[in-house]
């Protein structure tokens, strides 16, 4: 694995005003993340997991601390930059797909390919994900499973440096989830994307190269995993 560093946070706090109450979601988080690798962060709904993945999608901004990806420091950037950012470099997986319902599968990608100026090929991302025959469905045509490898294709037509999957497994059975981190795992070796795998779901650490464990808005502990075991073996 290349020990490039494709993102750097530095003692990143996340702090919310909610009425009277300050809620700190991130606390002094500091993380590098190389270029390359399957990371999966795991911890309880309130960990501050979902926080820090926004925060690397350049989606919210940090109250203190610093985001560098590569040698840009996002943290200090444009809404319009950031914008950039978030087309170009970043692809995002949610856990309820949000599709388009008025847009067939091979449209929903599309709309992504759109973007940037030099996407992968629609129809070669959606065979790689196993839709080539269901190119022509609307979202309401597709089971949950298949919805889902849309929405992966979607976010792998912009060919990102970093790929973003926010409870990927979290609405599908435990059969289905192992697909659909086969093909996460596919994306990885394939086109040479960074995952990070935000999740609940213990088990789904044992795919990754290194898990992070958080708890009340710190990483509370980082696992380097020698011996990645492959989607289908993974048990839940």
């Amino acid at each position: 694995m290349s020990k490039n560093v494709l993102m750097k946070l530095d003692k990143v706090t996340k702090t919310y005003i909610m009425g009277e109450v300050t809620v700190e979601a991130l606390k002094e988080t500091s993380l590098d993340i190389i270029e390359g690798e399957m990371l999966v962060i795991l911890g309880p709904s309130g960990s501050g997991k979902s926080t820090l993945l926004n925060i690397m999608g350049g989606m919210d901004l940090p109250s203190s601390g610093e985001v560098y990806f590569g040698k840009e420091n996002l943290s200090k950037a444009s809404e319009a930059r950031l914008t950039h950012y978030r087309r170009s470099a970043v692809g995002f997986v949610f856990q309820f797909y949000n599709l388009m319902p008025d847009l067939t599968a091979r449209e929903n990608v599309d709309l992504a390919a759109n973007l940037v100026d030099n996407p992968l090929s629609t129809a070669d991302v959606l065979k790689e994900v196993g839709m080539e025959s269901r190119i022509d469905h609307f979202p309401a045509q597709l089971s949950g499973g298949e919805q889902q490898r849309v929405s992966i294709a979607r976010a792998v037509v912009k060919n990102p440096r970093l790929l973003l999957c926010d409870e990927p497994t979290g609405s599908l059975d435990s059969q289905t989830g192992r697909i659909i981190l086969t093909m996460l795992l596919h994306v990885n070796k394939e086109y040479g994307s960074t995952v990070v795998i935000v999740t609940h779901n213990a088990a789904i650490g044992d795919m990754a190269q290194r898990v992070l464990r958080m708890s009340s808005g710190r990483i509370v502990e980082i696992i380097e995993n020698e011996n990645p075991l492959p989607p289908e073996r993974i048990e839940w």
